[in-house]
């Protein structure tokens, strides 16, 4: 309960980055003691949203662009594997159910709202490794997923061109799956596809071509 109840307020920005968790207080919000409290921040620890800050205590994780990348390369290579053991299992209503998707993200880039964008482009990939069989798989890339969001609410925010390409990058593996190509290409298209999404974080914060 504790657990999922500090989890939901990090995420849903209810508890901002840098926020302190302070155990009295929350215990007494909570209507809980402060022991289930401190097992709770030690998982969300684990999970990469709450740090423990020498003569401040616990907070909420603070995050820079370098983190969000690193997180984005860590995703490429979930995602690649997910994706990969996922496409054989996907039937043609499934593969045009996620081009359904695309073609929204398509249609949003001419109004373009990079945070509508992204809710998109997750349903998006969510909709290609839904059939995954790895339960364990799955709750990691829910849970890197979480993290991202907490830490931006869109990286198109930082990179709005890039979302042109990606929609480019999406109809390309849909034509991967749908044509029942081998899993190992399917594997490196959709792990491509999220690291030159962070290669264009990394260029916009450091200026380089």
């Amino acid at each position: 309960m504790c657990y999922e109840l500090l989890r939901g307020r990090i995420l849903d920005g209810t508890y901002g980055p840098g926020y302190r968790l302070v155990f009295d207080q929350l215990a007494r919000e909570a209507g809980v003691s402060t022991i289930p409290l401190r097992e709770a921040v030690r998982r969300l620890q684990s999970d990469g949203l709450v740090e423990i800050v020498r003569n401040v205590g616990a907070r909420v994780a603070v995050f820079d662009r370098s983190q969000v990348e690193h997180s984005l390369n860590v995703l490429a290579r979930l995602e690649g594997y997910a994706t990969a053991i996922s496409a054989p299992l996907m039937s043609p209503e499934n593969i045009a159910e996620a081009r359904a998707i695309n073609d929204r993200m398509i249609e949003a880039l001419a109004d373009f709202d990079p945070t509508a964008f992204t809710a998109l482009n997750r349903r998006f990939h969510f909709s290609l490794y839904a059939h995954c069989p790895d339960r364990h798989l799955n709750a990691l890339l829910e849970s890197e997923w979480a993290r991202l969001d907490h830490m931006r609410r869109s990286t198109f925010t930082y990179v709005p061109g890039r979302a042109r390409t990606s929609v480019r990058e999406h109809e390309h593996l849909l034509d991967l799956i749908g044509a029942g190509a081998d899993p190992g290409e399917i594997e490196r298209a959709a792990c491509a596809h999220k690291i030159a999404t962070a290669a264009a974080l990394h260029q916009a914060k450091t200026g380089t071509p």
